[in-house]
């Protein structure tokens, strides 16, 4: 796996927002926010920092400039995963599936999502 950037809180909550409304603005990603407690500059300069670290990219080539996710949704995610597994689970991606799953916060359709994953991987072998 390619090294992904690992976002902080912050950059997570604007890639979300932007891997769910696509190229947006300074002021699309404050009005995307469920809490808008956060100014203009704060956002900006987090994207600035995304920008520098990888995670978005910015078109310059316009009035106001638009960012968009410079990395895959999945791959972030996965990135997580992994480094989660492996500070918190020792690097057992059973352990960690075992304990998500203990939470009961599972519905009907994830699980029934996660079994056909399973059969999935299974027929693999």
């Amino acid at each position: 796996m390619t090294d992904v950037p690992t976002p902080t809180p912050a950059e997570l909550t604007l890639l979300n927002l932007l891997w769910k409304h696509g190229p947006s603005t300074v002021h699309d990603l404050i009005n995307a926010m469920p809490e808008r407690e956060v100014g203009y500059t704060t956002v900006l300069k987090t994207l600035q920092i995304m920008d520098a670290k990888g995670l978005v990219a910015r078109d310059s080539s316009r009035r106001p400039h638009v960012f968009r996710p410079a990395i895959e949704q999945t791959a972030t995610q996965r990135s997580l995963i992994g480094r989660l597994a492996d500070r918190a689970f020792h690097g057992s991606t059973a352990s960690l599936v075992l304990n998500a799953l203990g939470t009961g916060r599972t519905t009907k359709t994830e699980l029934a999502e996660i079994r056909a994953m399973l059969d999935r991987l299974d027929g693999d072998e």
